[in-house]
This record gives C-alpha cells, sequence and structure tokens, in this order.
C-alpha cells in the first residue's frame, strides 16, 4: 500500500494513478498552519467578496504570503502533463502557479479580478521570458468571456468560496464547464469545514505569521479575525497586515472578506448538476483520501 508520501500521477486519461516517490519529488514547503487557520488565510481578488480597495491591499503582501506555499504545484503538474493543456487558472492572482507552469511549456490563460495582482503577474511572466505564453484577463472568474476551450482548469487555496451563494457557485461551474474540451477535467481546492473549529470562531484576533520585507526592512505581522454564520455557512474575515517600519512607525492594513465553505457532498452535488463527473476527491496534496479528519477538500471532475 502506497503512503501519503507517494504522489499520485494522472494517466493518459487524467486519472490520478500512484507513483514511486522518486517520480513525484515535491519542493522544500512551509510546514502547513494548524487546520484551524487553513480556512481564510490567503485571500485572493477573484469573486465577489473582493472590493477594489482590499483587491489592491491584498496585492501587496501576497507574494510574501503565498510564495513557500508549494505544496500543490507537483499534482497541478502532472494534471497539467496528462491534459497537455491549454490550461485556465481561475483566481491566478500574482502568478505563483503560472509562471513555472508557462516556463515548463504550457499555454495558460489566468482570471483574476484585481488589476493589481495580475500586473505582478504579467511582470513575472515577463523576468521568466514566459510572457508569450500566459493570457491574463480581469474579471469576474465565475462569468467572464474566455477565448478558447481547455483541457485542465484549476481553482486552489479557497478561491472557489468567494462565490457566496449555492447560484453563484452553480453558476460558474457551469461556465467553466462550458469552456471546457470534451473530457476535461476542473480541480478545485477548498478548506474542508469541520463543525468544532467554526463554532469556535468567535472574532477574537489569530496571529498568523510575520517577515521581514526586503525593499523596505519593514516588520511584516498578519494577523486575523473571523466570524462565523453557520446557518448561511458563510466565515467573515479580516485580515491584518501590520507594517513596523525601521523607525518604529506602524501603518496597518485591514482588508476584510467572506467566504461560504462548502461540504464534500454538497460540493459533489454542485459539480454533478454543472455537467461534470467527480472523479477523485482527497484531502490533502499528497492525495490521501478524504476523511473526517482531512484539512483540504480537493475535488477533481471531469467534464461529461
Amino acid at each position: 500500500m502506497p503512503t501519503r508520501r507517494h504522489i499520485q500521477r494522472p494517466d493518459a486519461a487524467g486519472r490520478a494513478r500512484r507513483a514511486p516517490p522518486e517520480a513525484a519529488p515535491r519542493p522544500a514547503a512551509a510546514p502547513p498552519p494548524a487546520r484551524a487557520q487553513q480556512a481564510p488565510q490567503t485571500p485572493q481578488a477573484s469573486g465577489g467578496s473582493f472590493d477594489a480597495a482590499a483587491a489592491r491591499a491584498a496585492a501587496r503582501y501576497f507574494d510574501a504570503d503565498t510564495s513557500a506555499f508549494l505544496d500543490d504545484l507537483p499534482l497541478i503538474q502532472a494534471y497539467a502533463r496528462s491534459t497537455r493543456g491549454p490550461l485556465l487558472e481561475l483566481g491566478c492572482g500574482t502568478g505563483r502557479l503560472l509562471v513555472p507552469l508557462a516556463r515548463a511549456g504550457y499555454a495558460l490563460t489566468g482570471v483574476d479580478l484585481s488589476p493589481d495582482m495580475l500586473g505582478r503577474a504579467q511582470a513575472k511572466a515577463a523576468a521568466a521570458g514566459v510572457a508569450e505564453r500566459v493570457t491574463l484577463l480581469q474579471g469576474d472568474f465565475g462569468r467572464i468571456a474566455l477565448p478558447e476551450t481547455y483541457r485542465f482548469a484549476f481553482i486552489v487555496m479557497n478561491t472557489f468560496l468567494h462565490l457566496l451563494s449555492r447560484a453563484e457557485q452553480l453558476q460558474a461551474l457551469r461556465h467553466w464547464h462550458a469552456h471546457l474540451a470534451p473530457g476535461g477535467l476542473l480541480l478545485i481546492d477548498v478548506f474542508a469545514p469541520d463543525v468544532s473549529e467554526l463554532a469556535g470562531l468567535q472574532g477574537q484576533v489569530e496571529f498568523d505569521k510575520s517577515w521581514v520585507d526586503p525593499a523596505s526592512g519593514a516588520t511584516v505581522m498578519k494577523q486575523f479575525i473571523r466570524t462565523v454564520d453557520q446557518a448561511e455557512q458563510i466565515v467573515h474575515a479580516v485580515m491584518i497586515y501590520d507594517e513596523i517600519a525601521r523607525d518604529g512607525q506602524l501603518r496597518r492594513t485591514a482588508i476584510p472578506f467572506d467566504l461560504r465553505y462548502v461540504w464534500r457532498l454538497e460540493a459533489e452535488l454542485l459539480l454533478e448538476q454543472a455537467g461534470f463527473i467527480v472523479e477523485d476527491v482527497f484531502g490533502d496534496w499528497e492525495l490521501a483520501p478524504f476523511n473526517s479528519a482531512s484539512e483540504r477538500l480537493i475535488l477533481v471532475a471531469r467534464k461529461a
């Protein structure tokens, strides 16, 4: 029986299969945060829960906040290899995944609501010499006109949860289904909700991490505040970045946003109603089967 360190590779049809560890080396990554901190740690300017001011603020800190996270890249690369592109990233942010995929030779389209995020993604692609392989589109990823059909689409880091109603989520899934080639794949990565942990979100200030900004030398401390409406399945969050300059001056940036979490069977039903066949449900990026202790809910579905 393979261990969780054995990365599954999709086969030629896109279905996951086990491979020995040496076939899928994983890049070094920071240890994942505690489960209770998984939900809205990295707001992404993608859907209806983010206004323009919040998107601009998030873009300033996004790279420093997320650059060490690489757990999702090996599996995304494996599906890219099996489907051969073109690829579509929904909520692409500053290009954390777009650039390495373009460097590997894939043609990609990235969609994000934030022009600030997209500007950083464009600069990264240009610096890497892969700008000609990347098409960047600004707009609501659930409705935006897309220029072609795709073999593989993906949306990671809770970004799908910025769609704040069942109707919005279903409409987006149907939109993406229409722009996938026959047999094309969609991967969705969100946090796995836990009733007891959600009940504990009572508006307390929670420290997440800190780092030193290499350009200014300022220390940045990241905290967040969360409350939850369990009846509506909405997490109300405020991300707080305190930037302490070398002279001791403090600059505080608060970024409010909401997430509508989904349960495993609810997510599968939404995908089926949108015309997909759910092929795999994983509980982490090492592809452990999803269970009640899983921290992530990663769904892979095929266009029927």
